[in-house]
């Protein structure tokens, strides 16, 4: 049975998409059966596993909207022992949904009819709070929570504790905090490193220490829709990414 992790911050420009895609392709490079669902309407996550999303057909809408098969919308990648779930643009109109509670359980009884089919369900959520984002969350086991090594960092990871506390005390009281992940990082300017000071001090457990680097092969691997792992994978940025995936790998109980 899959271990389902959300890559989550409600404050956009944090590594997030980025994280969701290289985390995957680290796990998947570890030998572990991995399905990247992208939740996010923009389609990032897609298009960095190398999908042209205009020309998808179906789509995780078709999937939480329309009842379609999942087995017959997700797509296999060219990197081995990934698979993606994608996402478009149309996904926007369910983000806006006033919904029962009820509601926020159909991605995770979707998810449930494949899981057994993979070791670990990487979820990238939208940067919002919205109906996508608390789908994910009610249907994760746990959350990754990337923070960029920048002054507002703080009151992003006091929003987003807040919104994990509301779903834990109704939606799903099994959720807890994989790590937060400090993205971006800089070892150069006092900036990165007080915010990591201060993370990893209110955090220590919590904190991976994995930092993932500012790396030019990053922004290079997703303008190719291609992981970083795959495109340089002796890199800073890609060998940050194995260590992080090791690190995730190191805290299975199944």
């Amino acid at each position: 049975m899959a271990k389902i992790i959300s890559i989550c911050n409600q404050k956009g420009g944090v590594g997030k998409t980025t994280s969701a895609i290289n985390i995957s392709a680290a796990l998947a490079h570890n030998g572990r059966r991995v399905l990247l669902v992208d939740m996010d309407p923009q389609g990032n996550a897609s298009q960095g596993v190398g999908f042209d999303i205009s020309l998808l057909n179906k789509c995780v809408l078709d999937v939480l909207n329309d009842g379609q098969s999942i087995r017959k919308v997700i797509k296999k990648t060219n990197f081995e022992n990934l698979d993606l779930l994608p996402s478009k643009l149309k996904l926007a109109s369910m983000d806006d949904l006033d919904s029962s509670s009820q509601k926020y359980h159909i991605l995770k009884d979707c998810l449930m009819k494949i899981e057994d089919q993979y070791d670990y369900i990487i979820i990238d959520c939208p940067p919002s709070f919205g109906f996508l984002t608390l789908n994910s969350l009610v249907a994760s086991n746990t959350v990754i929570i990337p923070v960029q090594c920048e002054y507002f960092a703080m009151a992003a990871i006091s929003q987003m504790l807040a919104t994990i506390s509301r779903i834990q005390s109704s939606l799903n009281p099994s959720l807890s905090i994989e790590g937060f992940l400090l993205t971006m990082y800089d070892s150069k300017t006092n900036m990165d490193t007080d915010i990591t000071i201060q993370v990893r001090s209110l955090f220590k457990e919590n904190t991976f220490l994995t930092q993932i680097p500012r790396n030019i092969s990053i922004p290079e691997s997703n303008q190719r829709g291609e992981p970083v792992t795959s495109y340089r994978p002796t890199s800073s940025g890609a060998l940050a990414y194995f260590a992080l995936a090791k690190e995730i790998i190191d805290h299975e109980t199944f």
